[in-house]
């Protein structure tokens, strides 16, 4: 690999970029692979550039024959990110399982006897309400935000910087009651019936969850669902 490819991947990485490393296992020939910058060095096709585009979206390194070339498609992407509101004890159940599934974690809550260390080892710890949080967390297009306090102070203004955000999914826990007086404050702060849809409420697969443990499963799997563009469940009623 030339050098100047390996410093603008490193810089590329550094700055949390999605982005993979195209070799012709013929000639040798090698590219980057962005949003922006499609390997022009390896001129690729519109229909090859989506099959790169498409291995980047599944974090999947992959041998593929791209218009007629045998070539690897070497993904580097950052890690997906999970940002939960509350530090609840579904958190400290949902945190520990993200994190063994790939996801960087950010707990988020200001009420400091909630948030702290011995209660979430190892866990990204956020002080500061919501708004400022996200605000500075910035979510992205790997990025899933859940809500768990069922305080409006605190999970409302995070649902509103997801919403105005690119994030991949969106979970409130809350019963139907909860969400519907959720849904009537988010729709008077002016989004629309198709920017709540993006919310998944109460958030988690239908699975019967009755612990924490169990409900942290259910959310885990639906986000799961969603980063993999399934159609994930929602809850009956």
């Amino acid at each position: 690999m030339k050098i100047e490819t390996v410093e603008k991947l490193l810089d590329l990485k550094a700055r949390k970029q999605q982005v993979a490393l195209v070799t012709d296992l013929a000639s040798g020939a090698q590219d980057l692979f962005t949003e922006t910058h499609h390997a022009p060095a390896l001129n690729l096709s519109p229909a090859a550039a989506e099959q790169v585009a498409l291995a980047i979206r599944e974090d999947r390194n992959a041998e593929i024959a791209l218009d007629g070339r045998k070539c690897f498609v070497q993904v580097h992407n950052p890690p997906p990110r999970l940002i939960i509101i509350g530090a609840v004890h579904i958190s400290q159940a949902l945190a520990p399982m993200a994190a063994i599934a790939g996801y960087a974690v950010t707990v988020v809550d200001p009420r400091r006897t909630f948030a702290t260390e011995d209660r979430f080892p190892g866990v990204t710890l956020s002080g500061a309400w919501p708004d400022e949080a996200m605000e500075k967390l910035a979510p992205d297009v790997r990025t899933a935000v859940v809500t768990l306090t069922h305080d409006p102070k605190l999970d409302d203004p995070a649902l509103t910087a997801a919403l105005r955000s690119p994030a991949f999914y969106i979970g409130a826990l809350g019963s139907k009651k909860t969400h519907g007086a959720r849904l009537g404050r988010l729709t008077r702060a002016g989004f629309t019936e198709a920017d709540l849809a993006r919310i998944h409420g109460p958030a988690g697969l239908d699975i019967g969850a009755k612990s924490p443990a169990e409900i942290a499963v259910s959310v885990l799997a639906q986000l799961t669902a969603a980063r993999r563009n399934r159609q994930s469940q929602r809850p009956p009623g």
